[in-house]
């Protein structure tokens, strides 16, 4: 994989910042700004893939069910036009085994750099790929998915919130899912769901992710392979004109929910989607396009445009225009370095524990230690909720304390970052010494030894914290965890 580096970027401003910007995900991918193009089937393709990448993001060629011959054609014109890593999309559970096969045989062969999975985990496929040298990225909609494909061998996962546009895994709000898959997860993780400009960006790098995946925002570009009609819908989109549907579900399994732009099939007005009908009302390059299914229109298509599948983000009412990729990635990007910068000031000018612009090395590493400790706190939490606990009551409470250890990951890596530290990845070896235990009392009294560390550790660093509004979040922590164990050490009692 080629080496990322902002030095060979040209514009000042956006070599500024991509150095602002810059996360250890860009080395991983070999990309100069951590903003990823989604795969989006049909519409990824080869012009918007290599207009993004040489802008210095990073574009996935989206390959959902496509032959061979496309699939090469598309990653030979990227090459063509850009020595820049990419990648290619493809999704298991919506492509027949045979093709499936072919795909990925073709990819390895073609030596692609990387390869991003979506829906239902290919534990297999990520081994191959993971063997050829091939980076593999998972999008996932919950900790419990991530946690499985971190699992498989995946090395960048992608946490896809409920307000993204098109095929929607989870039913999270991305504010919700993000901070949980942080804490379940050591590797890097990206943002999706409904982001379509630098407040956005900003937003989910601040909260800890590496990076963001942007989908509504290039297909409403001049080298996306979105119809033109599918495009202007996104421009005159309003706040609202979106929904959560299983309406077009024809090619994929069923159940999986799209987000879309409003229109006649989701008002109802061609009778119900599971009637078995199978009426054509278009075509794409000689094939025909159905009524409800997940087609949207591309370039090549035409027929009833408006009664097709207009996927879209909840970010399209904030997408005023079609630009070009290069350009609309560009504003992006220096809206984010602009807003990072302003809040990094800002942190710095709030913080009286430490003197202006030095940071405080002591603090960052305790908290760092406290942030590793919560992550395996949550991590331990969410696999035991994962395997099943037959007590309703104490299930509540370990989804209960996920939910804490999750939220004490994100104080701890804003604390962190304001104190001009990078948070650490790592999980505490915690995890694997209560999973090694043999049955759930015994893991439950270790998580509770745990939590008890942490409360030691929080009332020894307490006296210490200068800043007030740090000081009252650790001391809220102190008592969360205090309360912790009390729930806990109620359910241990009966069952020792």
């Amino acid at each position: 994989m080629q080496a990322a580096d902002a030095k060979d970027i040209e514009d000042p401003a956006l070599r500024r910042a991509a150095g602002v910007l810059h996360r250890p995900v860009c080395e991983l991918l070999g990309c100069r700004l951590p903003l990823v193009l989604a795969g989006m089937g049909g519409v990824a393709r080869a012009e918007l893939v290599t207009a993004v990448t040489r802008a210095g993001g990073f574009g996935l060629l989206g390959m959902v069910r496509e032959p061979p011959a496309l699939i090469r054609e598309q990653v030979q014109a990227v090459r063509a036009a850009t020595d820049r890593p990419f990648g290619v999309s493809i999704i298991p559970a919506a492509t027949e085994a045979g093709l499936l096969r072919r795909q990925v045989d073709l990819l390895l062969t073609l030596e692609v750099p990387a390869v991003c999975l979506f829906w239902d985990l290919s534990a297999p496929i990520v081994e191959r790929c993971r063997a050829a040298g091939t980076r593999v990225l998972c999008q996932v909609g919950s900790a419990a998915e991530a946690l499985a494909a971190q699992e498989a061998g995946a090395q960048v996962l992608i946490a896809q919130g409920m307000e993204a546009g098109g095929h929607v895994r989870g039913r999270q709000p991305l504010a919700e899912l993000l901070p949980e898959v942080l804490a379940a997860v050591r590797i890097p993780v990206l943002a999706a769901g409904g982001l379509a400009d630098g407040g956005d960006v900003a937003a989910v790098l601040s909260a800890g992710a590496q990076g963001a995946m942007l989908g509504t925002a290039l297909l409403a570009t001049h080298e996306s392979f979105a119809h033109p009609y599918h495009q202007q819908r996104i421009v005159d989109a309003r706040e609202g004109d979106t929904l959560l549907t299983e309406d077009f579900h024809i090619n994929w399994p069923r159940g999986a929910g799209v987000r879309v732009l409003v229109n006649s099939v989701t008002r109802g007005e061609h009778g119900s989607p599971f009637s078995g009908a199978r009426i054509p009302i278009g075509a794409d390059a000689g094939r025909p396009i159905l009524m409800f299914s997940t087609d949207s229109p591309l370039r090549s298509t035409s027929g009833n445009l408006e009664a097709m599948a207009l996927y879209a983000g909840q970010g399209a009412a904030r997408i005023d225009r079609i630009a070009g990729a290069a350009e609309r990635l560009r504003a992006i990007a220096l809206d984010t370095a602009d807003r990072l910068g302003a809040e990094l000031v800002q942190g710095s000018q709030a913080d009286p524990g430490a003197e202006a612009g030095r940071r405080d090395d002591t603090l960052i590493a305790a908290l760092d230690e406290l942030l590793e400790a919560e992550r395996a706190g949550a991590r331990v939490a969410l696999t035991l909720l994962r395997e099943g606990i037959g007590d309703d009551a104490l299930a509540e409470v370990m989804r209960e304390v996920h939910r804490g250890e999750v939220q004490w990951c994100g104080v701890l890596m804003t604390a962190i970052r304001r104190l001009d530290g990078t948070p650490g990845t790592r999980t505490g070896d915690f995890f694997g010494k209560v999973m090694a235990l043999p049955d759930l009392p015994a893991r439950l009294a270790l998580l509770n030894r745990g939590q008890g560390w942490v409360a030691k550790k929080l009332k020894a660093l307490l006296p210490e914290i200068g800043d007030e509004e740090l000081r009252a979040a650790l001391g809220a922590m102190l008592t969360a965890h205090q309360d912790n164990i009390e729930h806990v050490n109620a359910h241990l009692a009966p069952v020792a």
